[in-house]
């Protein structure tokens, strides 16, 4: 597994439970370490142990752990990286979700070597789609769940999206798009400030 996934997963358990709670999860896991090297590889058990030590700790199920990571990655300050990479799929949430078969190559753009789940979108008609992840790791389409919950927010779209479990190789969502424009989104611009 990509160092930046596990990173990822540290930064949402300190920034959201703080280090005590990170440093408790790790020793559970059974590792020797505090601190996650973005760069390097780590078996996908590692990742496991921490999320399965994660749950126990939390006291919830590693599915909303999932989707509270996935929404943590587009609307946390100290990840905006994320939310910028994500909003250039495009200036409307329908035209975002257009374009999450891209999304792995745009990821690859930045990290090379960071391998993300393969997304396939399909159109029902009427606001209604299904996205399809396939991945490694089984459970990351709770991650999918919650950064489409997130941008949804981010670009005043009103959206219902519900994980449907696993369709042979692949994990289903259902997203139900009530509104394109419920709410103002947050601000957005192609280029960053310079103060």
């Amino acid at each position: 597994m990509h160092g930046m996934i596990n990173r990822a997963i540290e930064r949402f358990v300190r920034d959201t439970y703080g280090r005590d709670i990170w440093g408790t999860v790790m020793r559970r896991a059974g590792l020797d370490y505090s601190e996650f090297e973005a760069m390097l590889t780590y078996d996908a058990k590692v990742t496991h142990d921490v999320l399965s030590a994660l749950g126990s700790v939390l006291d919830r199920p590693q599915q909303d752990i999932l989707e509270d990571i996935g929404t943590y990655l587009v609307s946390h300050p100290k990840v905006e990286a994320l939310r910028r990479l994500l909003r250039f799929g495009g200036p409307t949430f329908t035209e975002f979700l257009h374009s999450l078969d891209d999304l792995p190559a745009r990821a690859r753009l930045a990290v090379p070597d960071l391998v993300l789940p393969d997304l396939e979108l399909r159109e029902h008609g009427s606001g209604h789609f299904s996205a399809f992840c396939r991945g490694q790791t089984a459970g990351w389409g709770h991650v999918v769940v919650g950064l489409l919950r997130a941008l949804a927010d981010d670009y005043g779209a009103l959206a219902v999206l519900e994980h449907k479990g696993a369709r042979g190789d692949a994990e289903v969502i259902d997203i139900q798009l009530l509104a394109v424009e419920h709410a103002s989104g947050r601000r957005f611009d192609l280029g960053v400030g310079t103060g």
